[in-house]
């Protein structure tokens, strides 16, 4: 019973928190919910004309949406690199930035439920992916296997602190022993959701451009660039406008996992244009249509040539300690290598997995007005998300939010 009023009493106080604070953070809320009530009004046309004014096709039948998905869940896994050195490792460094770490892997997941609703055509299709009432060919799907594991990640990313800051709030200590083994399992669990992603695009034979043994490993490479890349940005922001301070010890941890994992991917990447190019087959034109255009096709080139050159840019200035301790250089290079990746687990590899079809036809996809209103409008949803996490659990950890007695 007593739970229950502290936990009544935290929800008053959260609410109270969430709705009051300077004019910054009213505008920023305000702008927020703007763009994501020009999303739902993208999504209503999508869901009274259909999928027909996206830019899909039967050709190339994944697009704007299952690209940002698959981007989103590396960044909802990128919060291991920092649960794992704070509740396994005991370092108190990465202490400070763990919550924020969980409340964007929280924030990320949501977006990747809502990016596969929008890319499925609407809620009402949802059914047939509930046990017992629908098909959810369990274990035989890894579309079933994707369901659970971003699921249950996301349990556990809510669950672990929620209870910490359950018990902040009441003025206590958390019990080690309650949430040690959640997360124990959440490394596991961060590692599964990615590489169960990856399989999802390896196990379709008829799509050699993603039959890669690297894939699995290199998406967890990226992922755990670009998740505490975007990590250091929004910590940087944090310590700017709020009394959350970070030390620049905990950004320069975080940036030396961002680094070395930036070159990690560097790397895999040379082995696979090398792979693809040195000796091509024919399995290659995907390939070929993404780096070089193919039959007079190109309209990934600008985009994937961005890519590499972000990607290199940041971590060149990276690799260097100098330059990585310079903290505008290194905000800078973590922005560069966020978008990078963005488009290269994006464009860079949903769309040419698709082109050319299997018949050797090529039919290019561009994203719809529609579908960019509707992404934007994700985004939207997952930085209010966040912001509202972000809010209430700085203030319980700076120690002004607590349970009146």
């Amino acid at each position: 019973m007593r739970r229950l009023k502290v936990f009544i009493s935290l929800v008053r106080d959260s609410l109270d928190t969430i709705t009051h604070g300077s004019r910054k953070y009213h505008l920023w809320m305000a702008f927020l919910t703007l763009v994501m009530l020009i999303g739902m009004y993208c999504y209503s046309i999508q869901l009274e004309e259909g999928l027909s004014v996206t830019g899909m096709t039967d050709r190339v039948s994944w697009g704007l949406y299952i690209s940002n998905f698959t981007f989103l869940v590396g960044v909802a896994a990128a919060a291991v690199m920092l649960v794992m050195p704070t509740y396994v490792l005991k370092d108190i460094n990465f202490k400070q930035a763990v919550l924020i770490g969980e409340g964007l892997a929280v924030a990320a997941l949501i977006m990747c439920l809502v990016f596969v609703v929008a890319d499925m055509g609407g809620p009402s299709v949802l059914w047939h992916m509930i046990p017992g009432i629908g098909v959810f060919n369990f274990p035989s799907s890894m579309l079933t296997w994707d369901v659970i594991v971003l699921n249950g990640y996301l349990f556990l990313n809510i669950s672990i602190p929620f209870y910490i800051l359950f018990r902040h709030y009441q003025g206590k200590d958390a019990n080690p022993r309650v949430y040690i083994p959640g997360a124990l399992l959440s490394v596991f669990w961060a590692v599964g959701i990615h590489l169960v992603t990856a399989f999802l695009y390896q196990g379709l034979q008829a799509r050699p451009f993603w039959n890669n043994a690297l894939l699995g490993p290199r998406f967890l490479a990226s992922a755990f660039a670009a998740g505490p890349a975007l990590i250091i940005v929004v910590l940087a922001i944090i310590r700017t406008y709020t009394a959350f301070k970070i030390e620049d010890k905990t950004i320069k941890k975080i940036a030396m996992v961002v680094t070395v994992a930036a070159q990690i991917n560097l790397i895999m990447l040379i082995s696979e244009l090398f792979k693809e190019f040195y000796a091509p087959t024919h399995h290659s034109e995907s390939a070929y249509y993404l780096f070089f255009g193919l039959d007079g096709k190109n309209a990934l080139l600008p985009w994937i040539w961005a890519a590499i050159s972000l990607n290199v840019l940041a971590t060149v200035l990276l690799t260097f300690h100098k330059l990585r301790n310079n903290f505008k250089v290194l905000f800078f290079s973590c922005v560069i290598l966020f978008i990078a990746i963005w488009i290269e687990k994006g464009f860079g590899l949903i769309v040419p997995g698709f082109i050319p079809g299997p018949y050797g036809k090529i039919a290019e996809y561009t994203p719809t007005g529609i579908e960019i209103g509707v992404t934007i409008g994700i985004w939207a949803l997952g930085a209010f998300v966040f912001t509202i996490l972000a809010k209430v659990a700085i203030k319980i950890e700076t120690g002004r939010l607590r349970m009146k007695r």
